[in-house]
């Protein structure tokens, strides 16, 4: 049984045409080469659009893999990162450069977002366990017990031995909120070595897009409509070599008594966040931007989120809120397209509806 669930996000890409312009002397395919493995929980498509580059494309597939054995925990014990929680409490653990990374990455943005996001959050996704067959709404004594155990602070990082300890028994990493955009960027390095100009990188929902739209200029990126099945949309903005990533409370969940608890959990109390979000968008030039802020700014709510949204360069954010109001950030303001009329656009400042 896997301990990370690796979300199916809330975002797809609409292969429309935009503003044409003068192409590189690169040939281009109509109908990409494209593979789709289910892996880390997940359906992941890569697609690569360059005649005569479909090698990279196993190569993209063999970095998934390598990377997904080293994150992913389970009953097995076998990952890197299940190795260093078996760990927790007794002894330093060594692990890749790649793991090293990640977990420092993961401790720059719990800090970052004030811990609101936390890497070892662990102990209170393993509590709930939401999206997996024995989830349950766990007592309050429970959750109580867990939350001390939650605190990036704590977690002692030895570059010189690329060792990684978590010194209470029963801490957790838990890396699942940033591992997909980590993985995400790192097929866009393949892909880059191997020299493919126009491709899309699909991680469940994380998506990259890589240099422009086969048929010319950008590419459309479609924004998931949270309160429908994947493939709805509120709404659509251009881009290229840009991720976008979604955090959102209805895709999935463990309904209690007529209760919808959703799975983005608070490490401060324990339970779900519970605020005016319905979903939010991260729009970014790394994949693992879009993933390590994505919950935060969720936790934050709108005003809070869309201010700590501002503070990091080239990061822009799309929020949807549950009486269907969407606010984006200044970046986005005249690249958004809001097309859905059930949706209003909204500012902070009062002045109501766009």
């Amino acid at each position: 049984m896997k301990k990370i669930v690796f979300l199916t996000g809330l975002i797809f890409i609409l292969l429309l045409s935009a503003c044409s312009g003068e192409k590189e002397q690169v040939e281009l395919l109509d109908q990409p080469y494209s593979k789709t493995e289910f892996l880390m929980g997940t359906v992941v498509t890569l697609k690569v659009y360059d005649k005569g580059k479909e090698e990279a494309i196993d190569k993209s597939f063999e970095r998934i893999k390598k990377l997904a054995a080293e994150i992913t925990t389970s009953d097995a014990g076998k990952s890197e990162i299940d190795k260093v929680n078996q760990n927790a409490g007794i002894k330093p653990v060594k692990v890749t450069s790649d793991m090293f990374y990640l977990v420092e990455e993961g401790i720059k943005y719990s800090k970052a977002s004030d811990g609101d996001f936390d890497i070892t959050v662990g102990p209170l996704t393993d509590l709930w366990h939401i999206g997996f067959s024995d989830a349950k709404k766990p007592t309050e004594a429970e959750i109580q017990a867990v939350l001390p155990l939650i605190d990036y602070k704590k977690v002692e990082m030895n570059k010189e031995e690329q060792s990684i300890y978590l010194p209470e028994k029963g801490m957790a990493l838990d890396l699942g909120g940033i591992a997909k955009g980590y993985i995400a960027d790192e097929v866009n390095k393949v892909m880059k070595g191997e020299g493919v100009t126009s491709a899309i990188i699909d991680l469940g929902g994380n998506i990259f897009v890589r240099g422009d739209n086969p048929k010319g200029g950008n590419w459309t990126i479609g924004i998931q409509n949270p309160f429908e099945t994947r493939g709805q949309t509120i709404g659509k903005l251009p881009g290229s070599d840009i991720s976008v990533v979604t955090s959102g409370i209805y895709e999935r969940y463990l309904e209690v008594d007529g209760v919808k608890y959703h799975h983005i959990l608070s490490p401060f109390t324990g339970y779900p966040c519970n605020n005016e979000l319905a979903g939010v968008s991260i729009v970014s030039k790394k994949s693992i931007d879009g993933d390590g802020l994505s919950t935060a700014v969720f936790m934050k709510g709108v005003k809070d989120g869309m201010a700590y949204v501002d503070s990091f360069k080239d990061v822009e954010a799309i929020f949807v809120t549950k009486d269907k109001q969407v606010y984006v950030t200044d970046g986005l303001k005249d690249k958004f397209e809001l097309t859905d009329k059930a949706f209003k656009m909204a500012e902070l400042d009062g002045k109501g509806e766009k």
